[in-house]
């Protein structure tokens, strides 16, 4: 009898042991709630600050945010051409959601497609001059957009340390 209690004192106190553990890993694995809270803000200023932006556009009857984003990353490349992964890749959007962005873009006359001359399945994306033109004229209206709800509400020293800090959660971004 005194064995088995033996065994059940030992077997409990591993169990609690493991349980502790565990508890700790889970905690480990949580975020604090500074973080929790860091996390919320992030997100929900990135939804108000984009679509406070996006009204600015449409009201000055601009294209879409995303339209810009296209377009300055072509316009910033040597050649003004880039093939669709690497747009996708520089501008975080979807492929399926770029594939037909590029279509409405296209037949706006802000970027044409060519096909590669040495592979005839790729193809390259070139932004146009009218789409150069395009990119400058959102780009008068997007600058106060961006003074007027985010460089308004914070110094300079606060909008670096803030960068800096978002520097440090995506490197390169």
């Amino acid at each position: 009898m005194q064995l088995h209690i033996c065994g059940l004192a030992i077997f409990v106190k591993m169990h609690v042991i493991a349980s502790m553990s565990d508890s700790s890993k889970e905690a480990a694995n949580k975020p604090s709630e500074a973080t929790t809270r860091l996390w919320i803000r992030l997100m929900r200023a990135q939804r108000l600050l984009l679509a406070a932006i996006e009204q600015d556009l449409k009201a000055a009857d601009m294209p879409p945010l995303a339209w810009y984003d296209v377009l300055w990353e072509l316009v910033r490349t040597e050649k003004g051409r880039l093939r669709p992964f690497e747009i996708e890749e520089r501008t975080l959007l979807a492929q399926h959601n770029l594939s037909r962005l590029l279509d409405r873009m296209e037949s706006a006359g802000l970027v044409c497609r060519e096909t590669l001359p040495e592979d005839g399945r790729g193809r390259w994306v070139l932004v146009t001059e009218e789409g150069r033109r395009v990119q400058a004229r959102i780009w008068t209206v997007y600058a106060v957009a961006i003074e007027r709800h985010l460089g308004g509400k914070m110094d300079d020293a606060s909008a670096t340390a803030l960068a800096n800090a978002l520097e440090r959660l995506a490197p390169g971004a």
